[in-house]
């Protein structure tokens, strides 16, 4: 409720005001805010799955009308029905299998050996003033130029691949693990200390808490980097998985069957960074939402 004075006229004399009064009442989000809950989350669910409809569709119109070459751009419809026939011939599980396999092994080392390092040089300042300068410089090496160097420890197989995977994933971890071991506001560090909390009990209730969610943000960052580096691995020196699927059939000029794979990759890597969000979630009850405020 708000008041407004403003000058009056007439007989009340030049210095006379007027009173008004506007009252304020709730909206309907405030009187029902569950069934305005609901109503916000059908409206965003509906726009994330008509938005790639959409784009299909158009996709599918633009073919069938000869605006682009199908024989390049195979159509929604061709690739499903490749991706189908790929299924039931099962060629198409061994690569899916393959990539899953290599992605998930390396962003399990990469992710527990990130985390150990980064909570351990952001507890202990000694020991980040004397591995950070060695561990910035190796960060900004691109990773694949490290394939060579891990096919002289593991050899051509499987195991140099889930390691190249595992040390990418590896320092996106790390950076975020130390990063939020940092930026613990010192005023929690305090009212620890002030209870009389020791290194350990600081560390427990305090730093790793405190630090947990953005710690689970970098995981999710790092499990999209580790799709994407497998790929490329397997572009390069693989002989199965999605990224030899879809370099082989560009070389093949199998068009629907690289579109399958692009497909796969695109779905595996969403999925992927969707059930570290779920485990997040259940993990850190105590974190906020990271999709941004809603609309006011």
């Amino acid at each position: 409720m708000t008041t407004e004075r403003r000058p009056g006229h007439g007989s009340r004399g030049p210095d006379a005001t007027a009173t008004r009064t506007i009252a304020y009442g709730p909206g309907q989000s405030e009187l029902e805010p569950q069934r305005a809950h609901r109503r916000r989350q059908s409206l965003e669910i509906s726009l994330a799955v008509a938005v790639p409809i959409a784009l299909l569709g158009l996709w599918q119109a633009a073919s069938d009308l000869g605006w682009i070459d199908a024989r390049l751009y195979p159509t929604p419809v061709t690739i499903a029905q490749t991706g189908w026939r790929l299924s039931t011939e099962g060629v198409l599980w061994h690569d899916v299998f393959a990539t899953m396999r290599r992605v998930l092994f390396g962003w399990g080392i990469g992710s527990v050996t990130g985390a150990v390092l980064g909570l351990l040089m952001g507890w202990a300042p000694l020991i980040r003033r004397a591995l950070e300068p060695t561990l910035d410089a190796l960060y900004v090496v691109p990773k694949l130029a490290l394939l060579p160097i891990l096919f002289n420890i593991f050899g051509l197989g499987e195991r140099s691949q889930i390691a190249l995977v595992a040390v990418t994933v590896f320092f996106f971890v790390w950076i975020a693990t130390m990063a939020a071991i940092m930026s613990v506001p010192i005023g929690y560090r305090d009212s620890a200390v002030v209870f009389g909390a020791g290194r350990w009990q600081m560390f427990r209730h305090v730093l790793l808490p405190a630090s947990l969610p953005q710690m689970l943000v970098g995981m999710r960052v790092a499990a999209g980097v580790a799709v994407l580096v497998i790929v490329a691995a397997e572009f390069l020196v693989g002989q199965d998985g999605l990224g030899y699927l879809i370099f082989n059939s560009r070389n093949l000029f199998i068009n629907d069957e690289m579109f399958v794979g692009i497909v796969l990759v695109a779905l595996f890597g969403v999925l992927f960074a969707q059930l570290i969000r779920w485990v997040s979630r259940f993990l850190v009850p105590w974190a906020p939402e990271d999709r941004g405020a809603p609309d006011n």
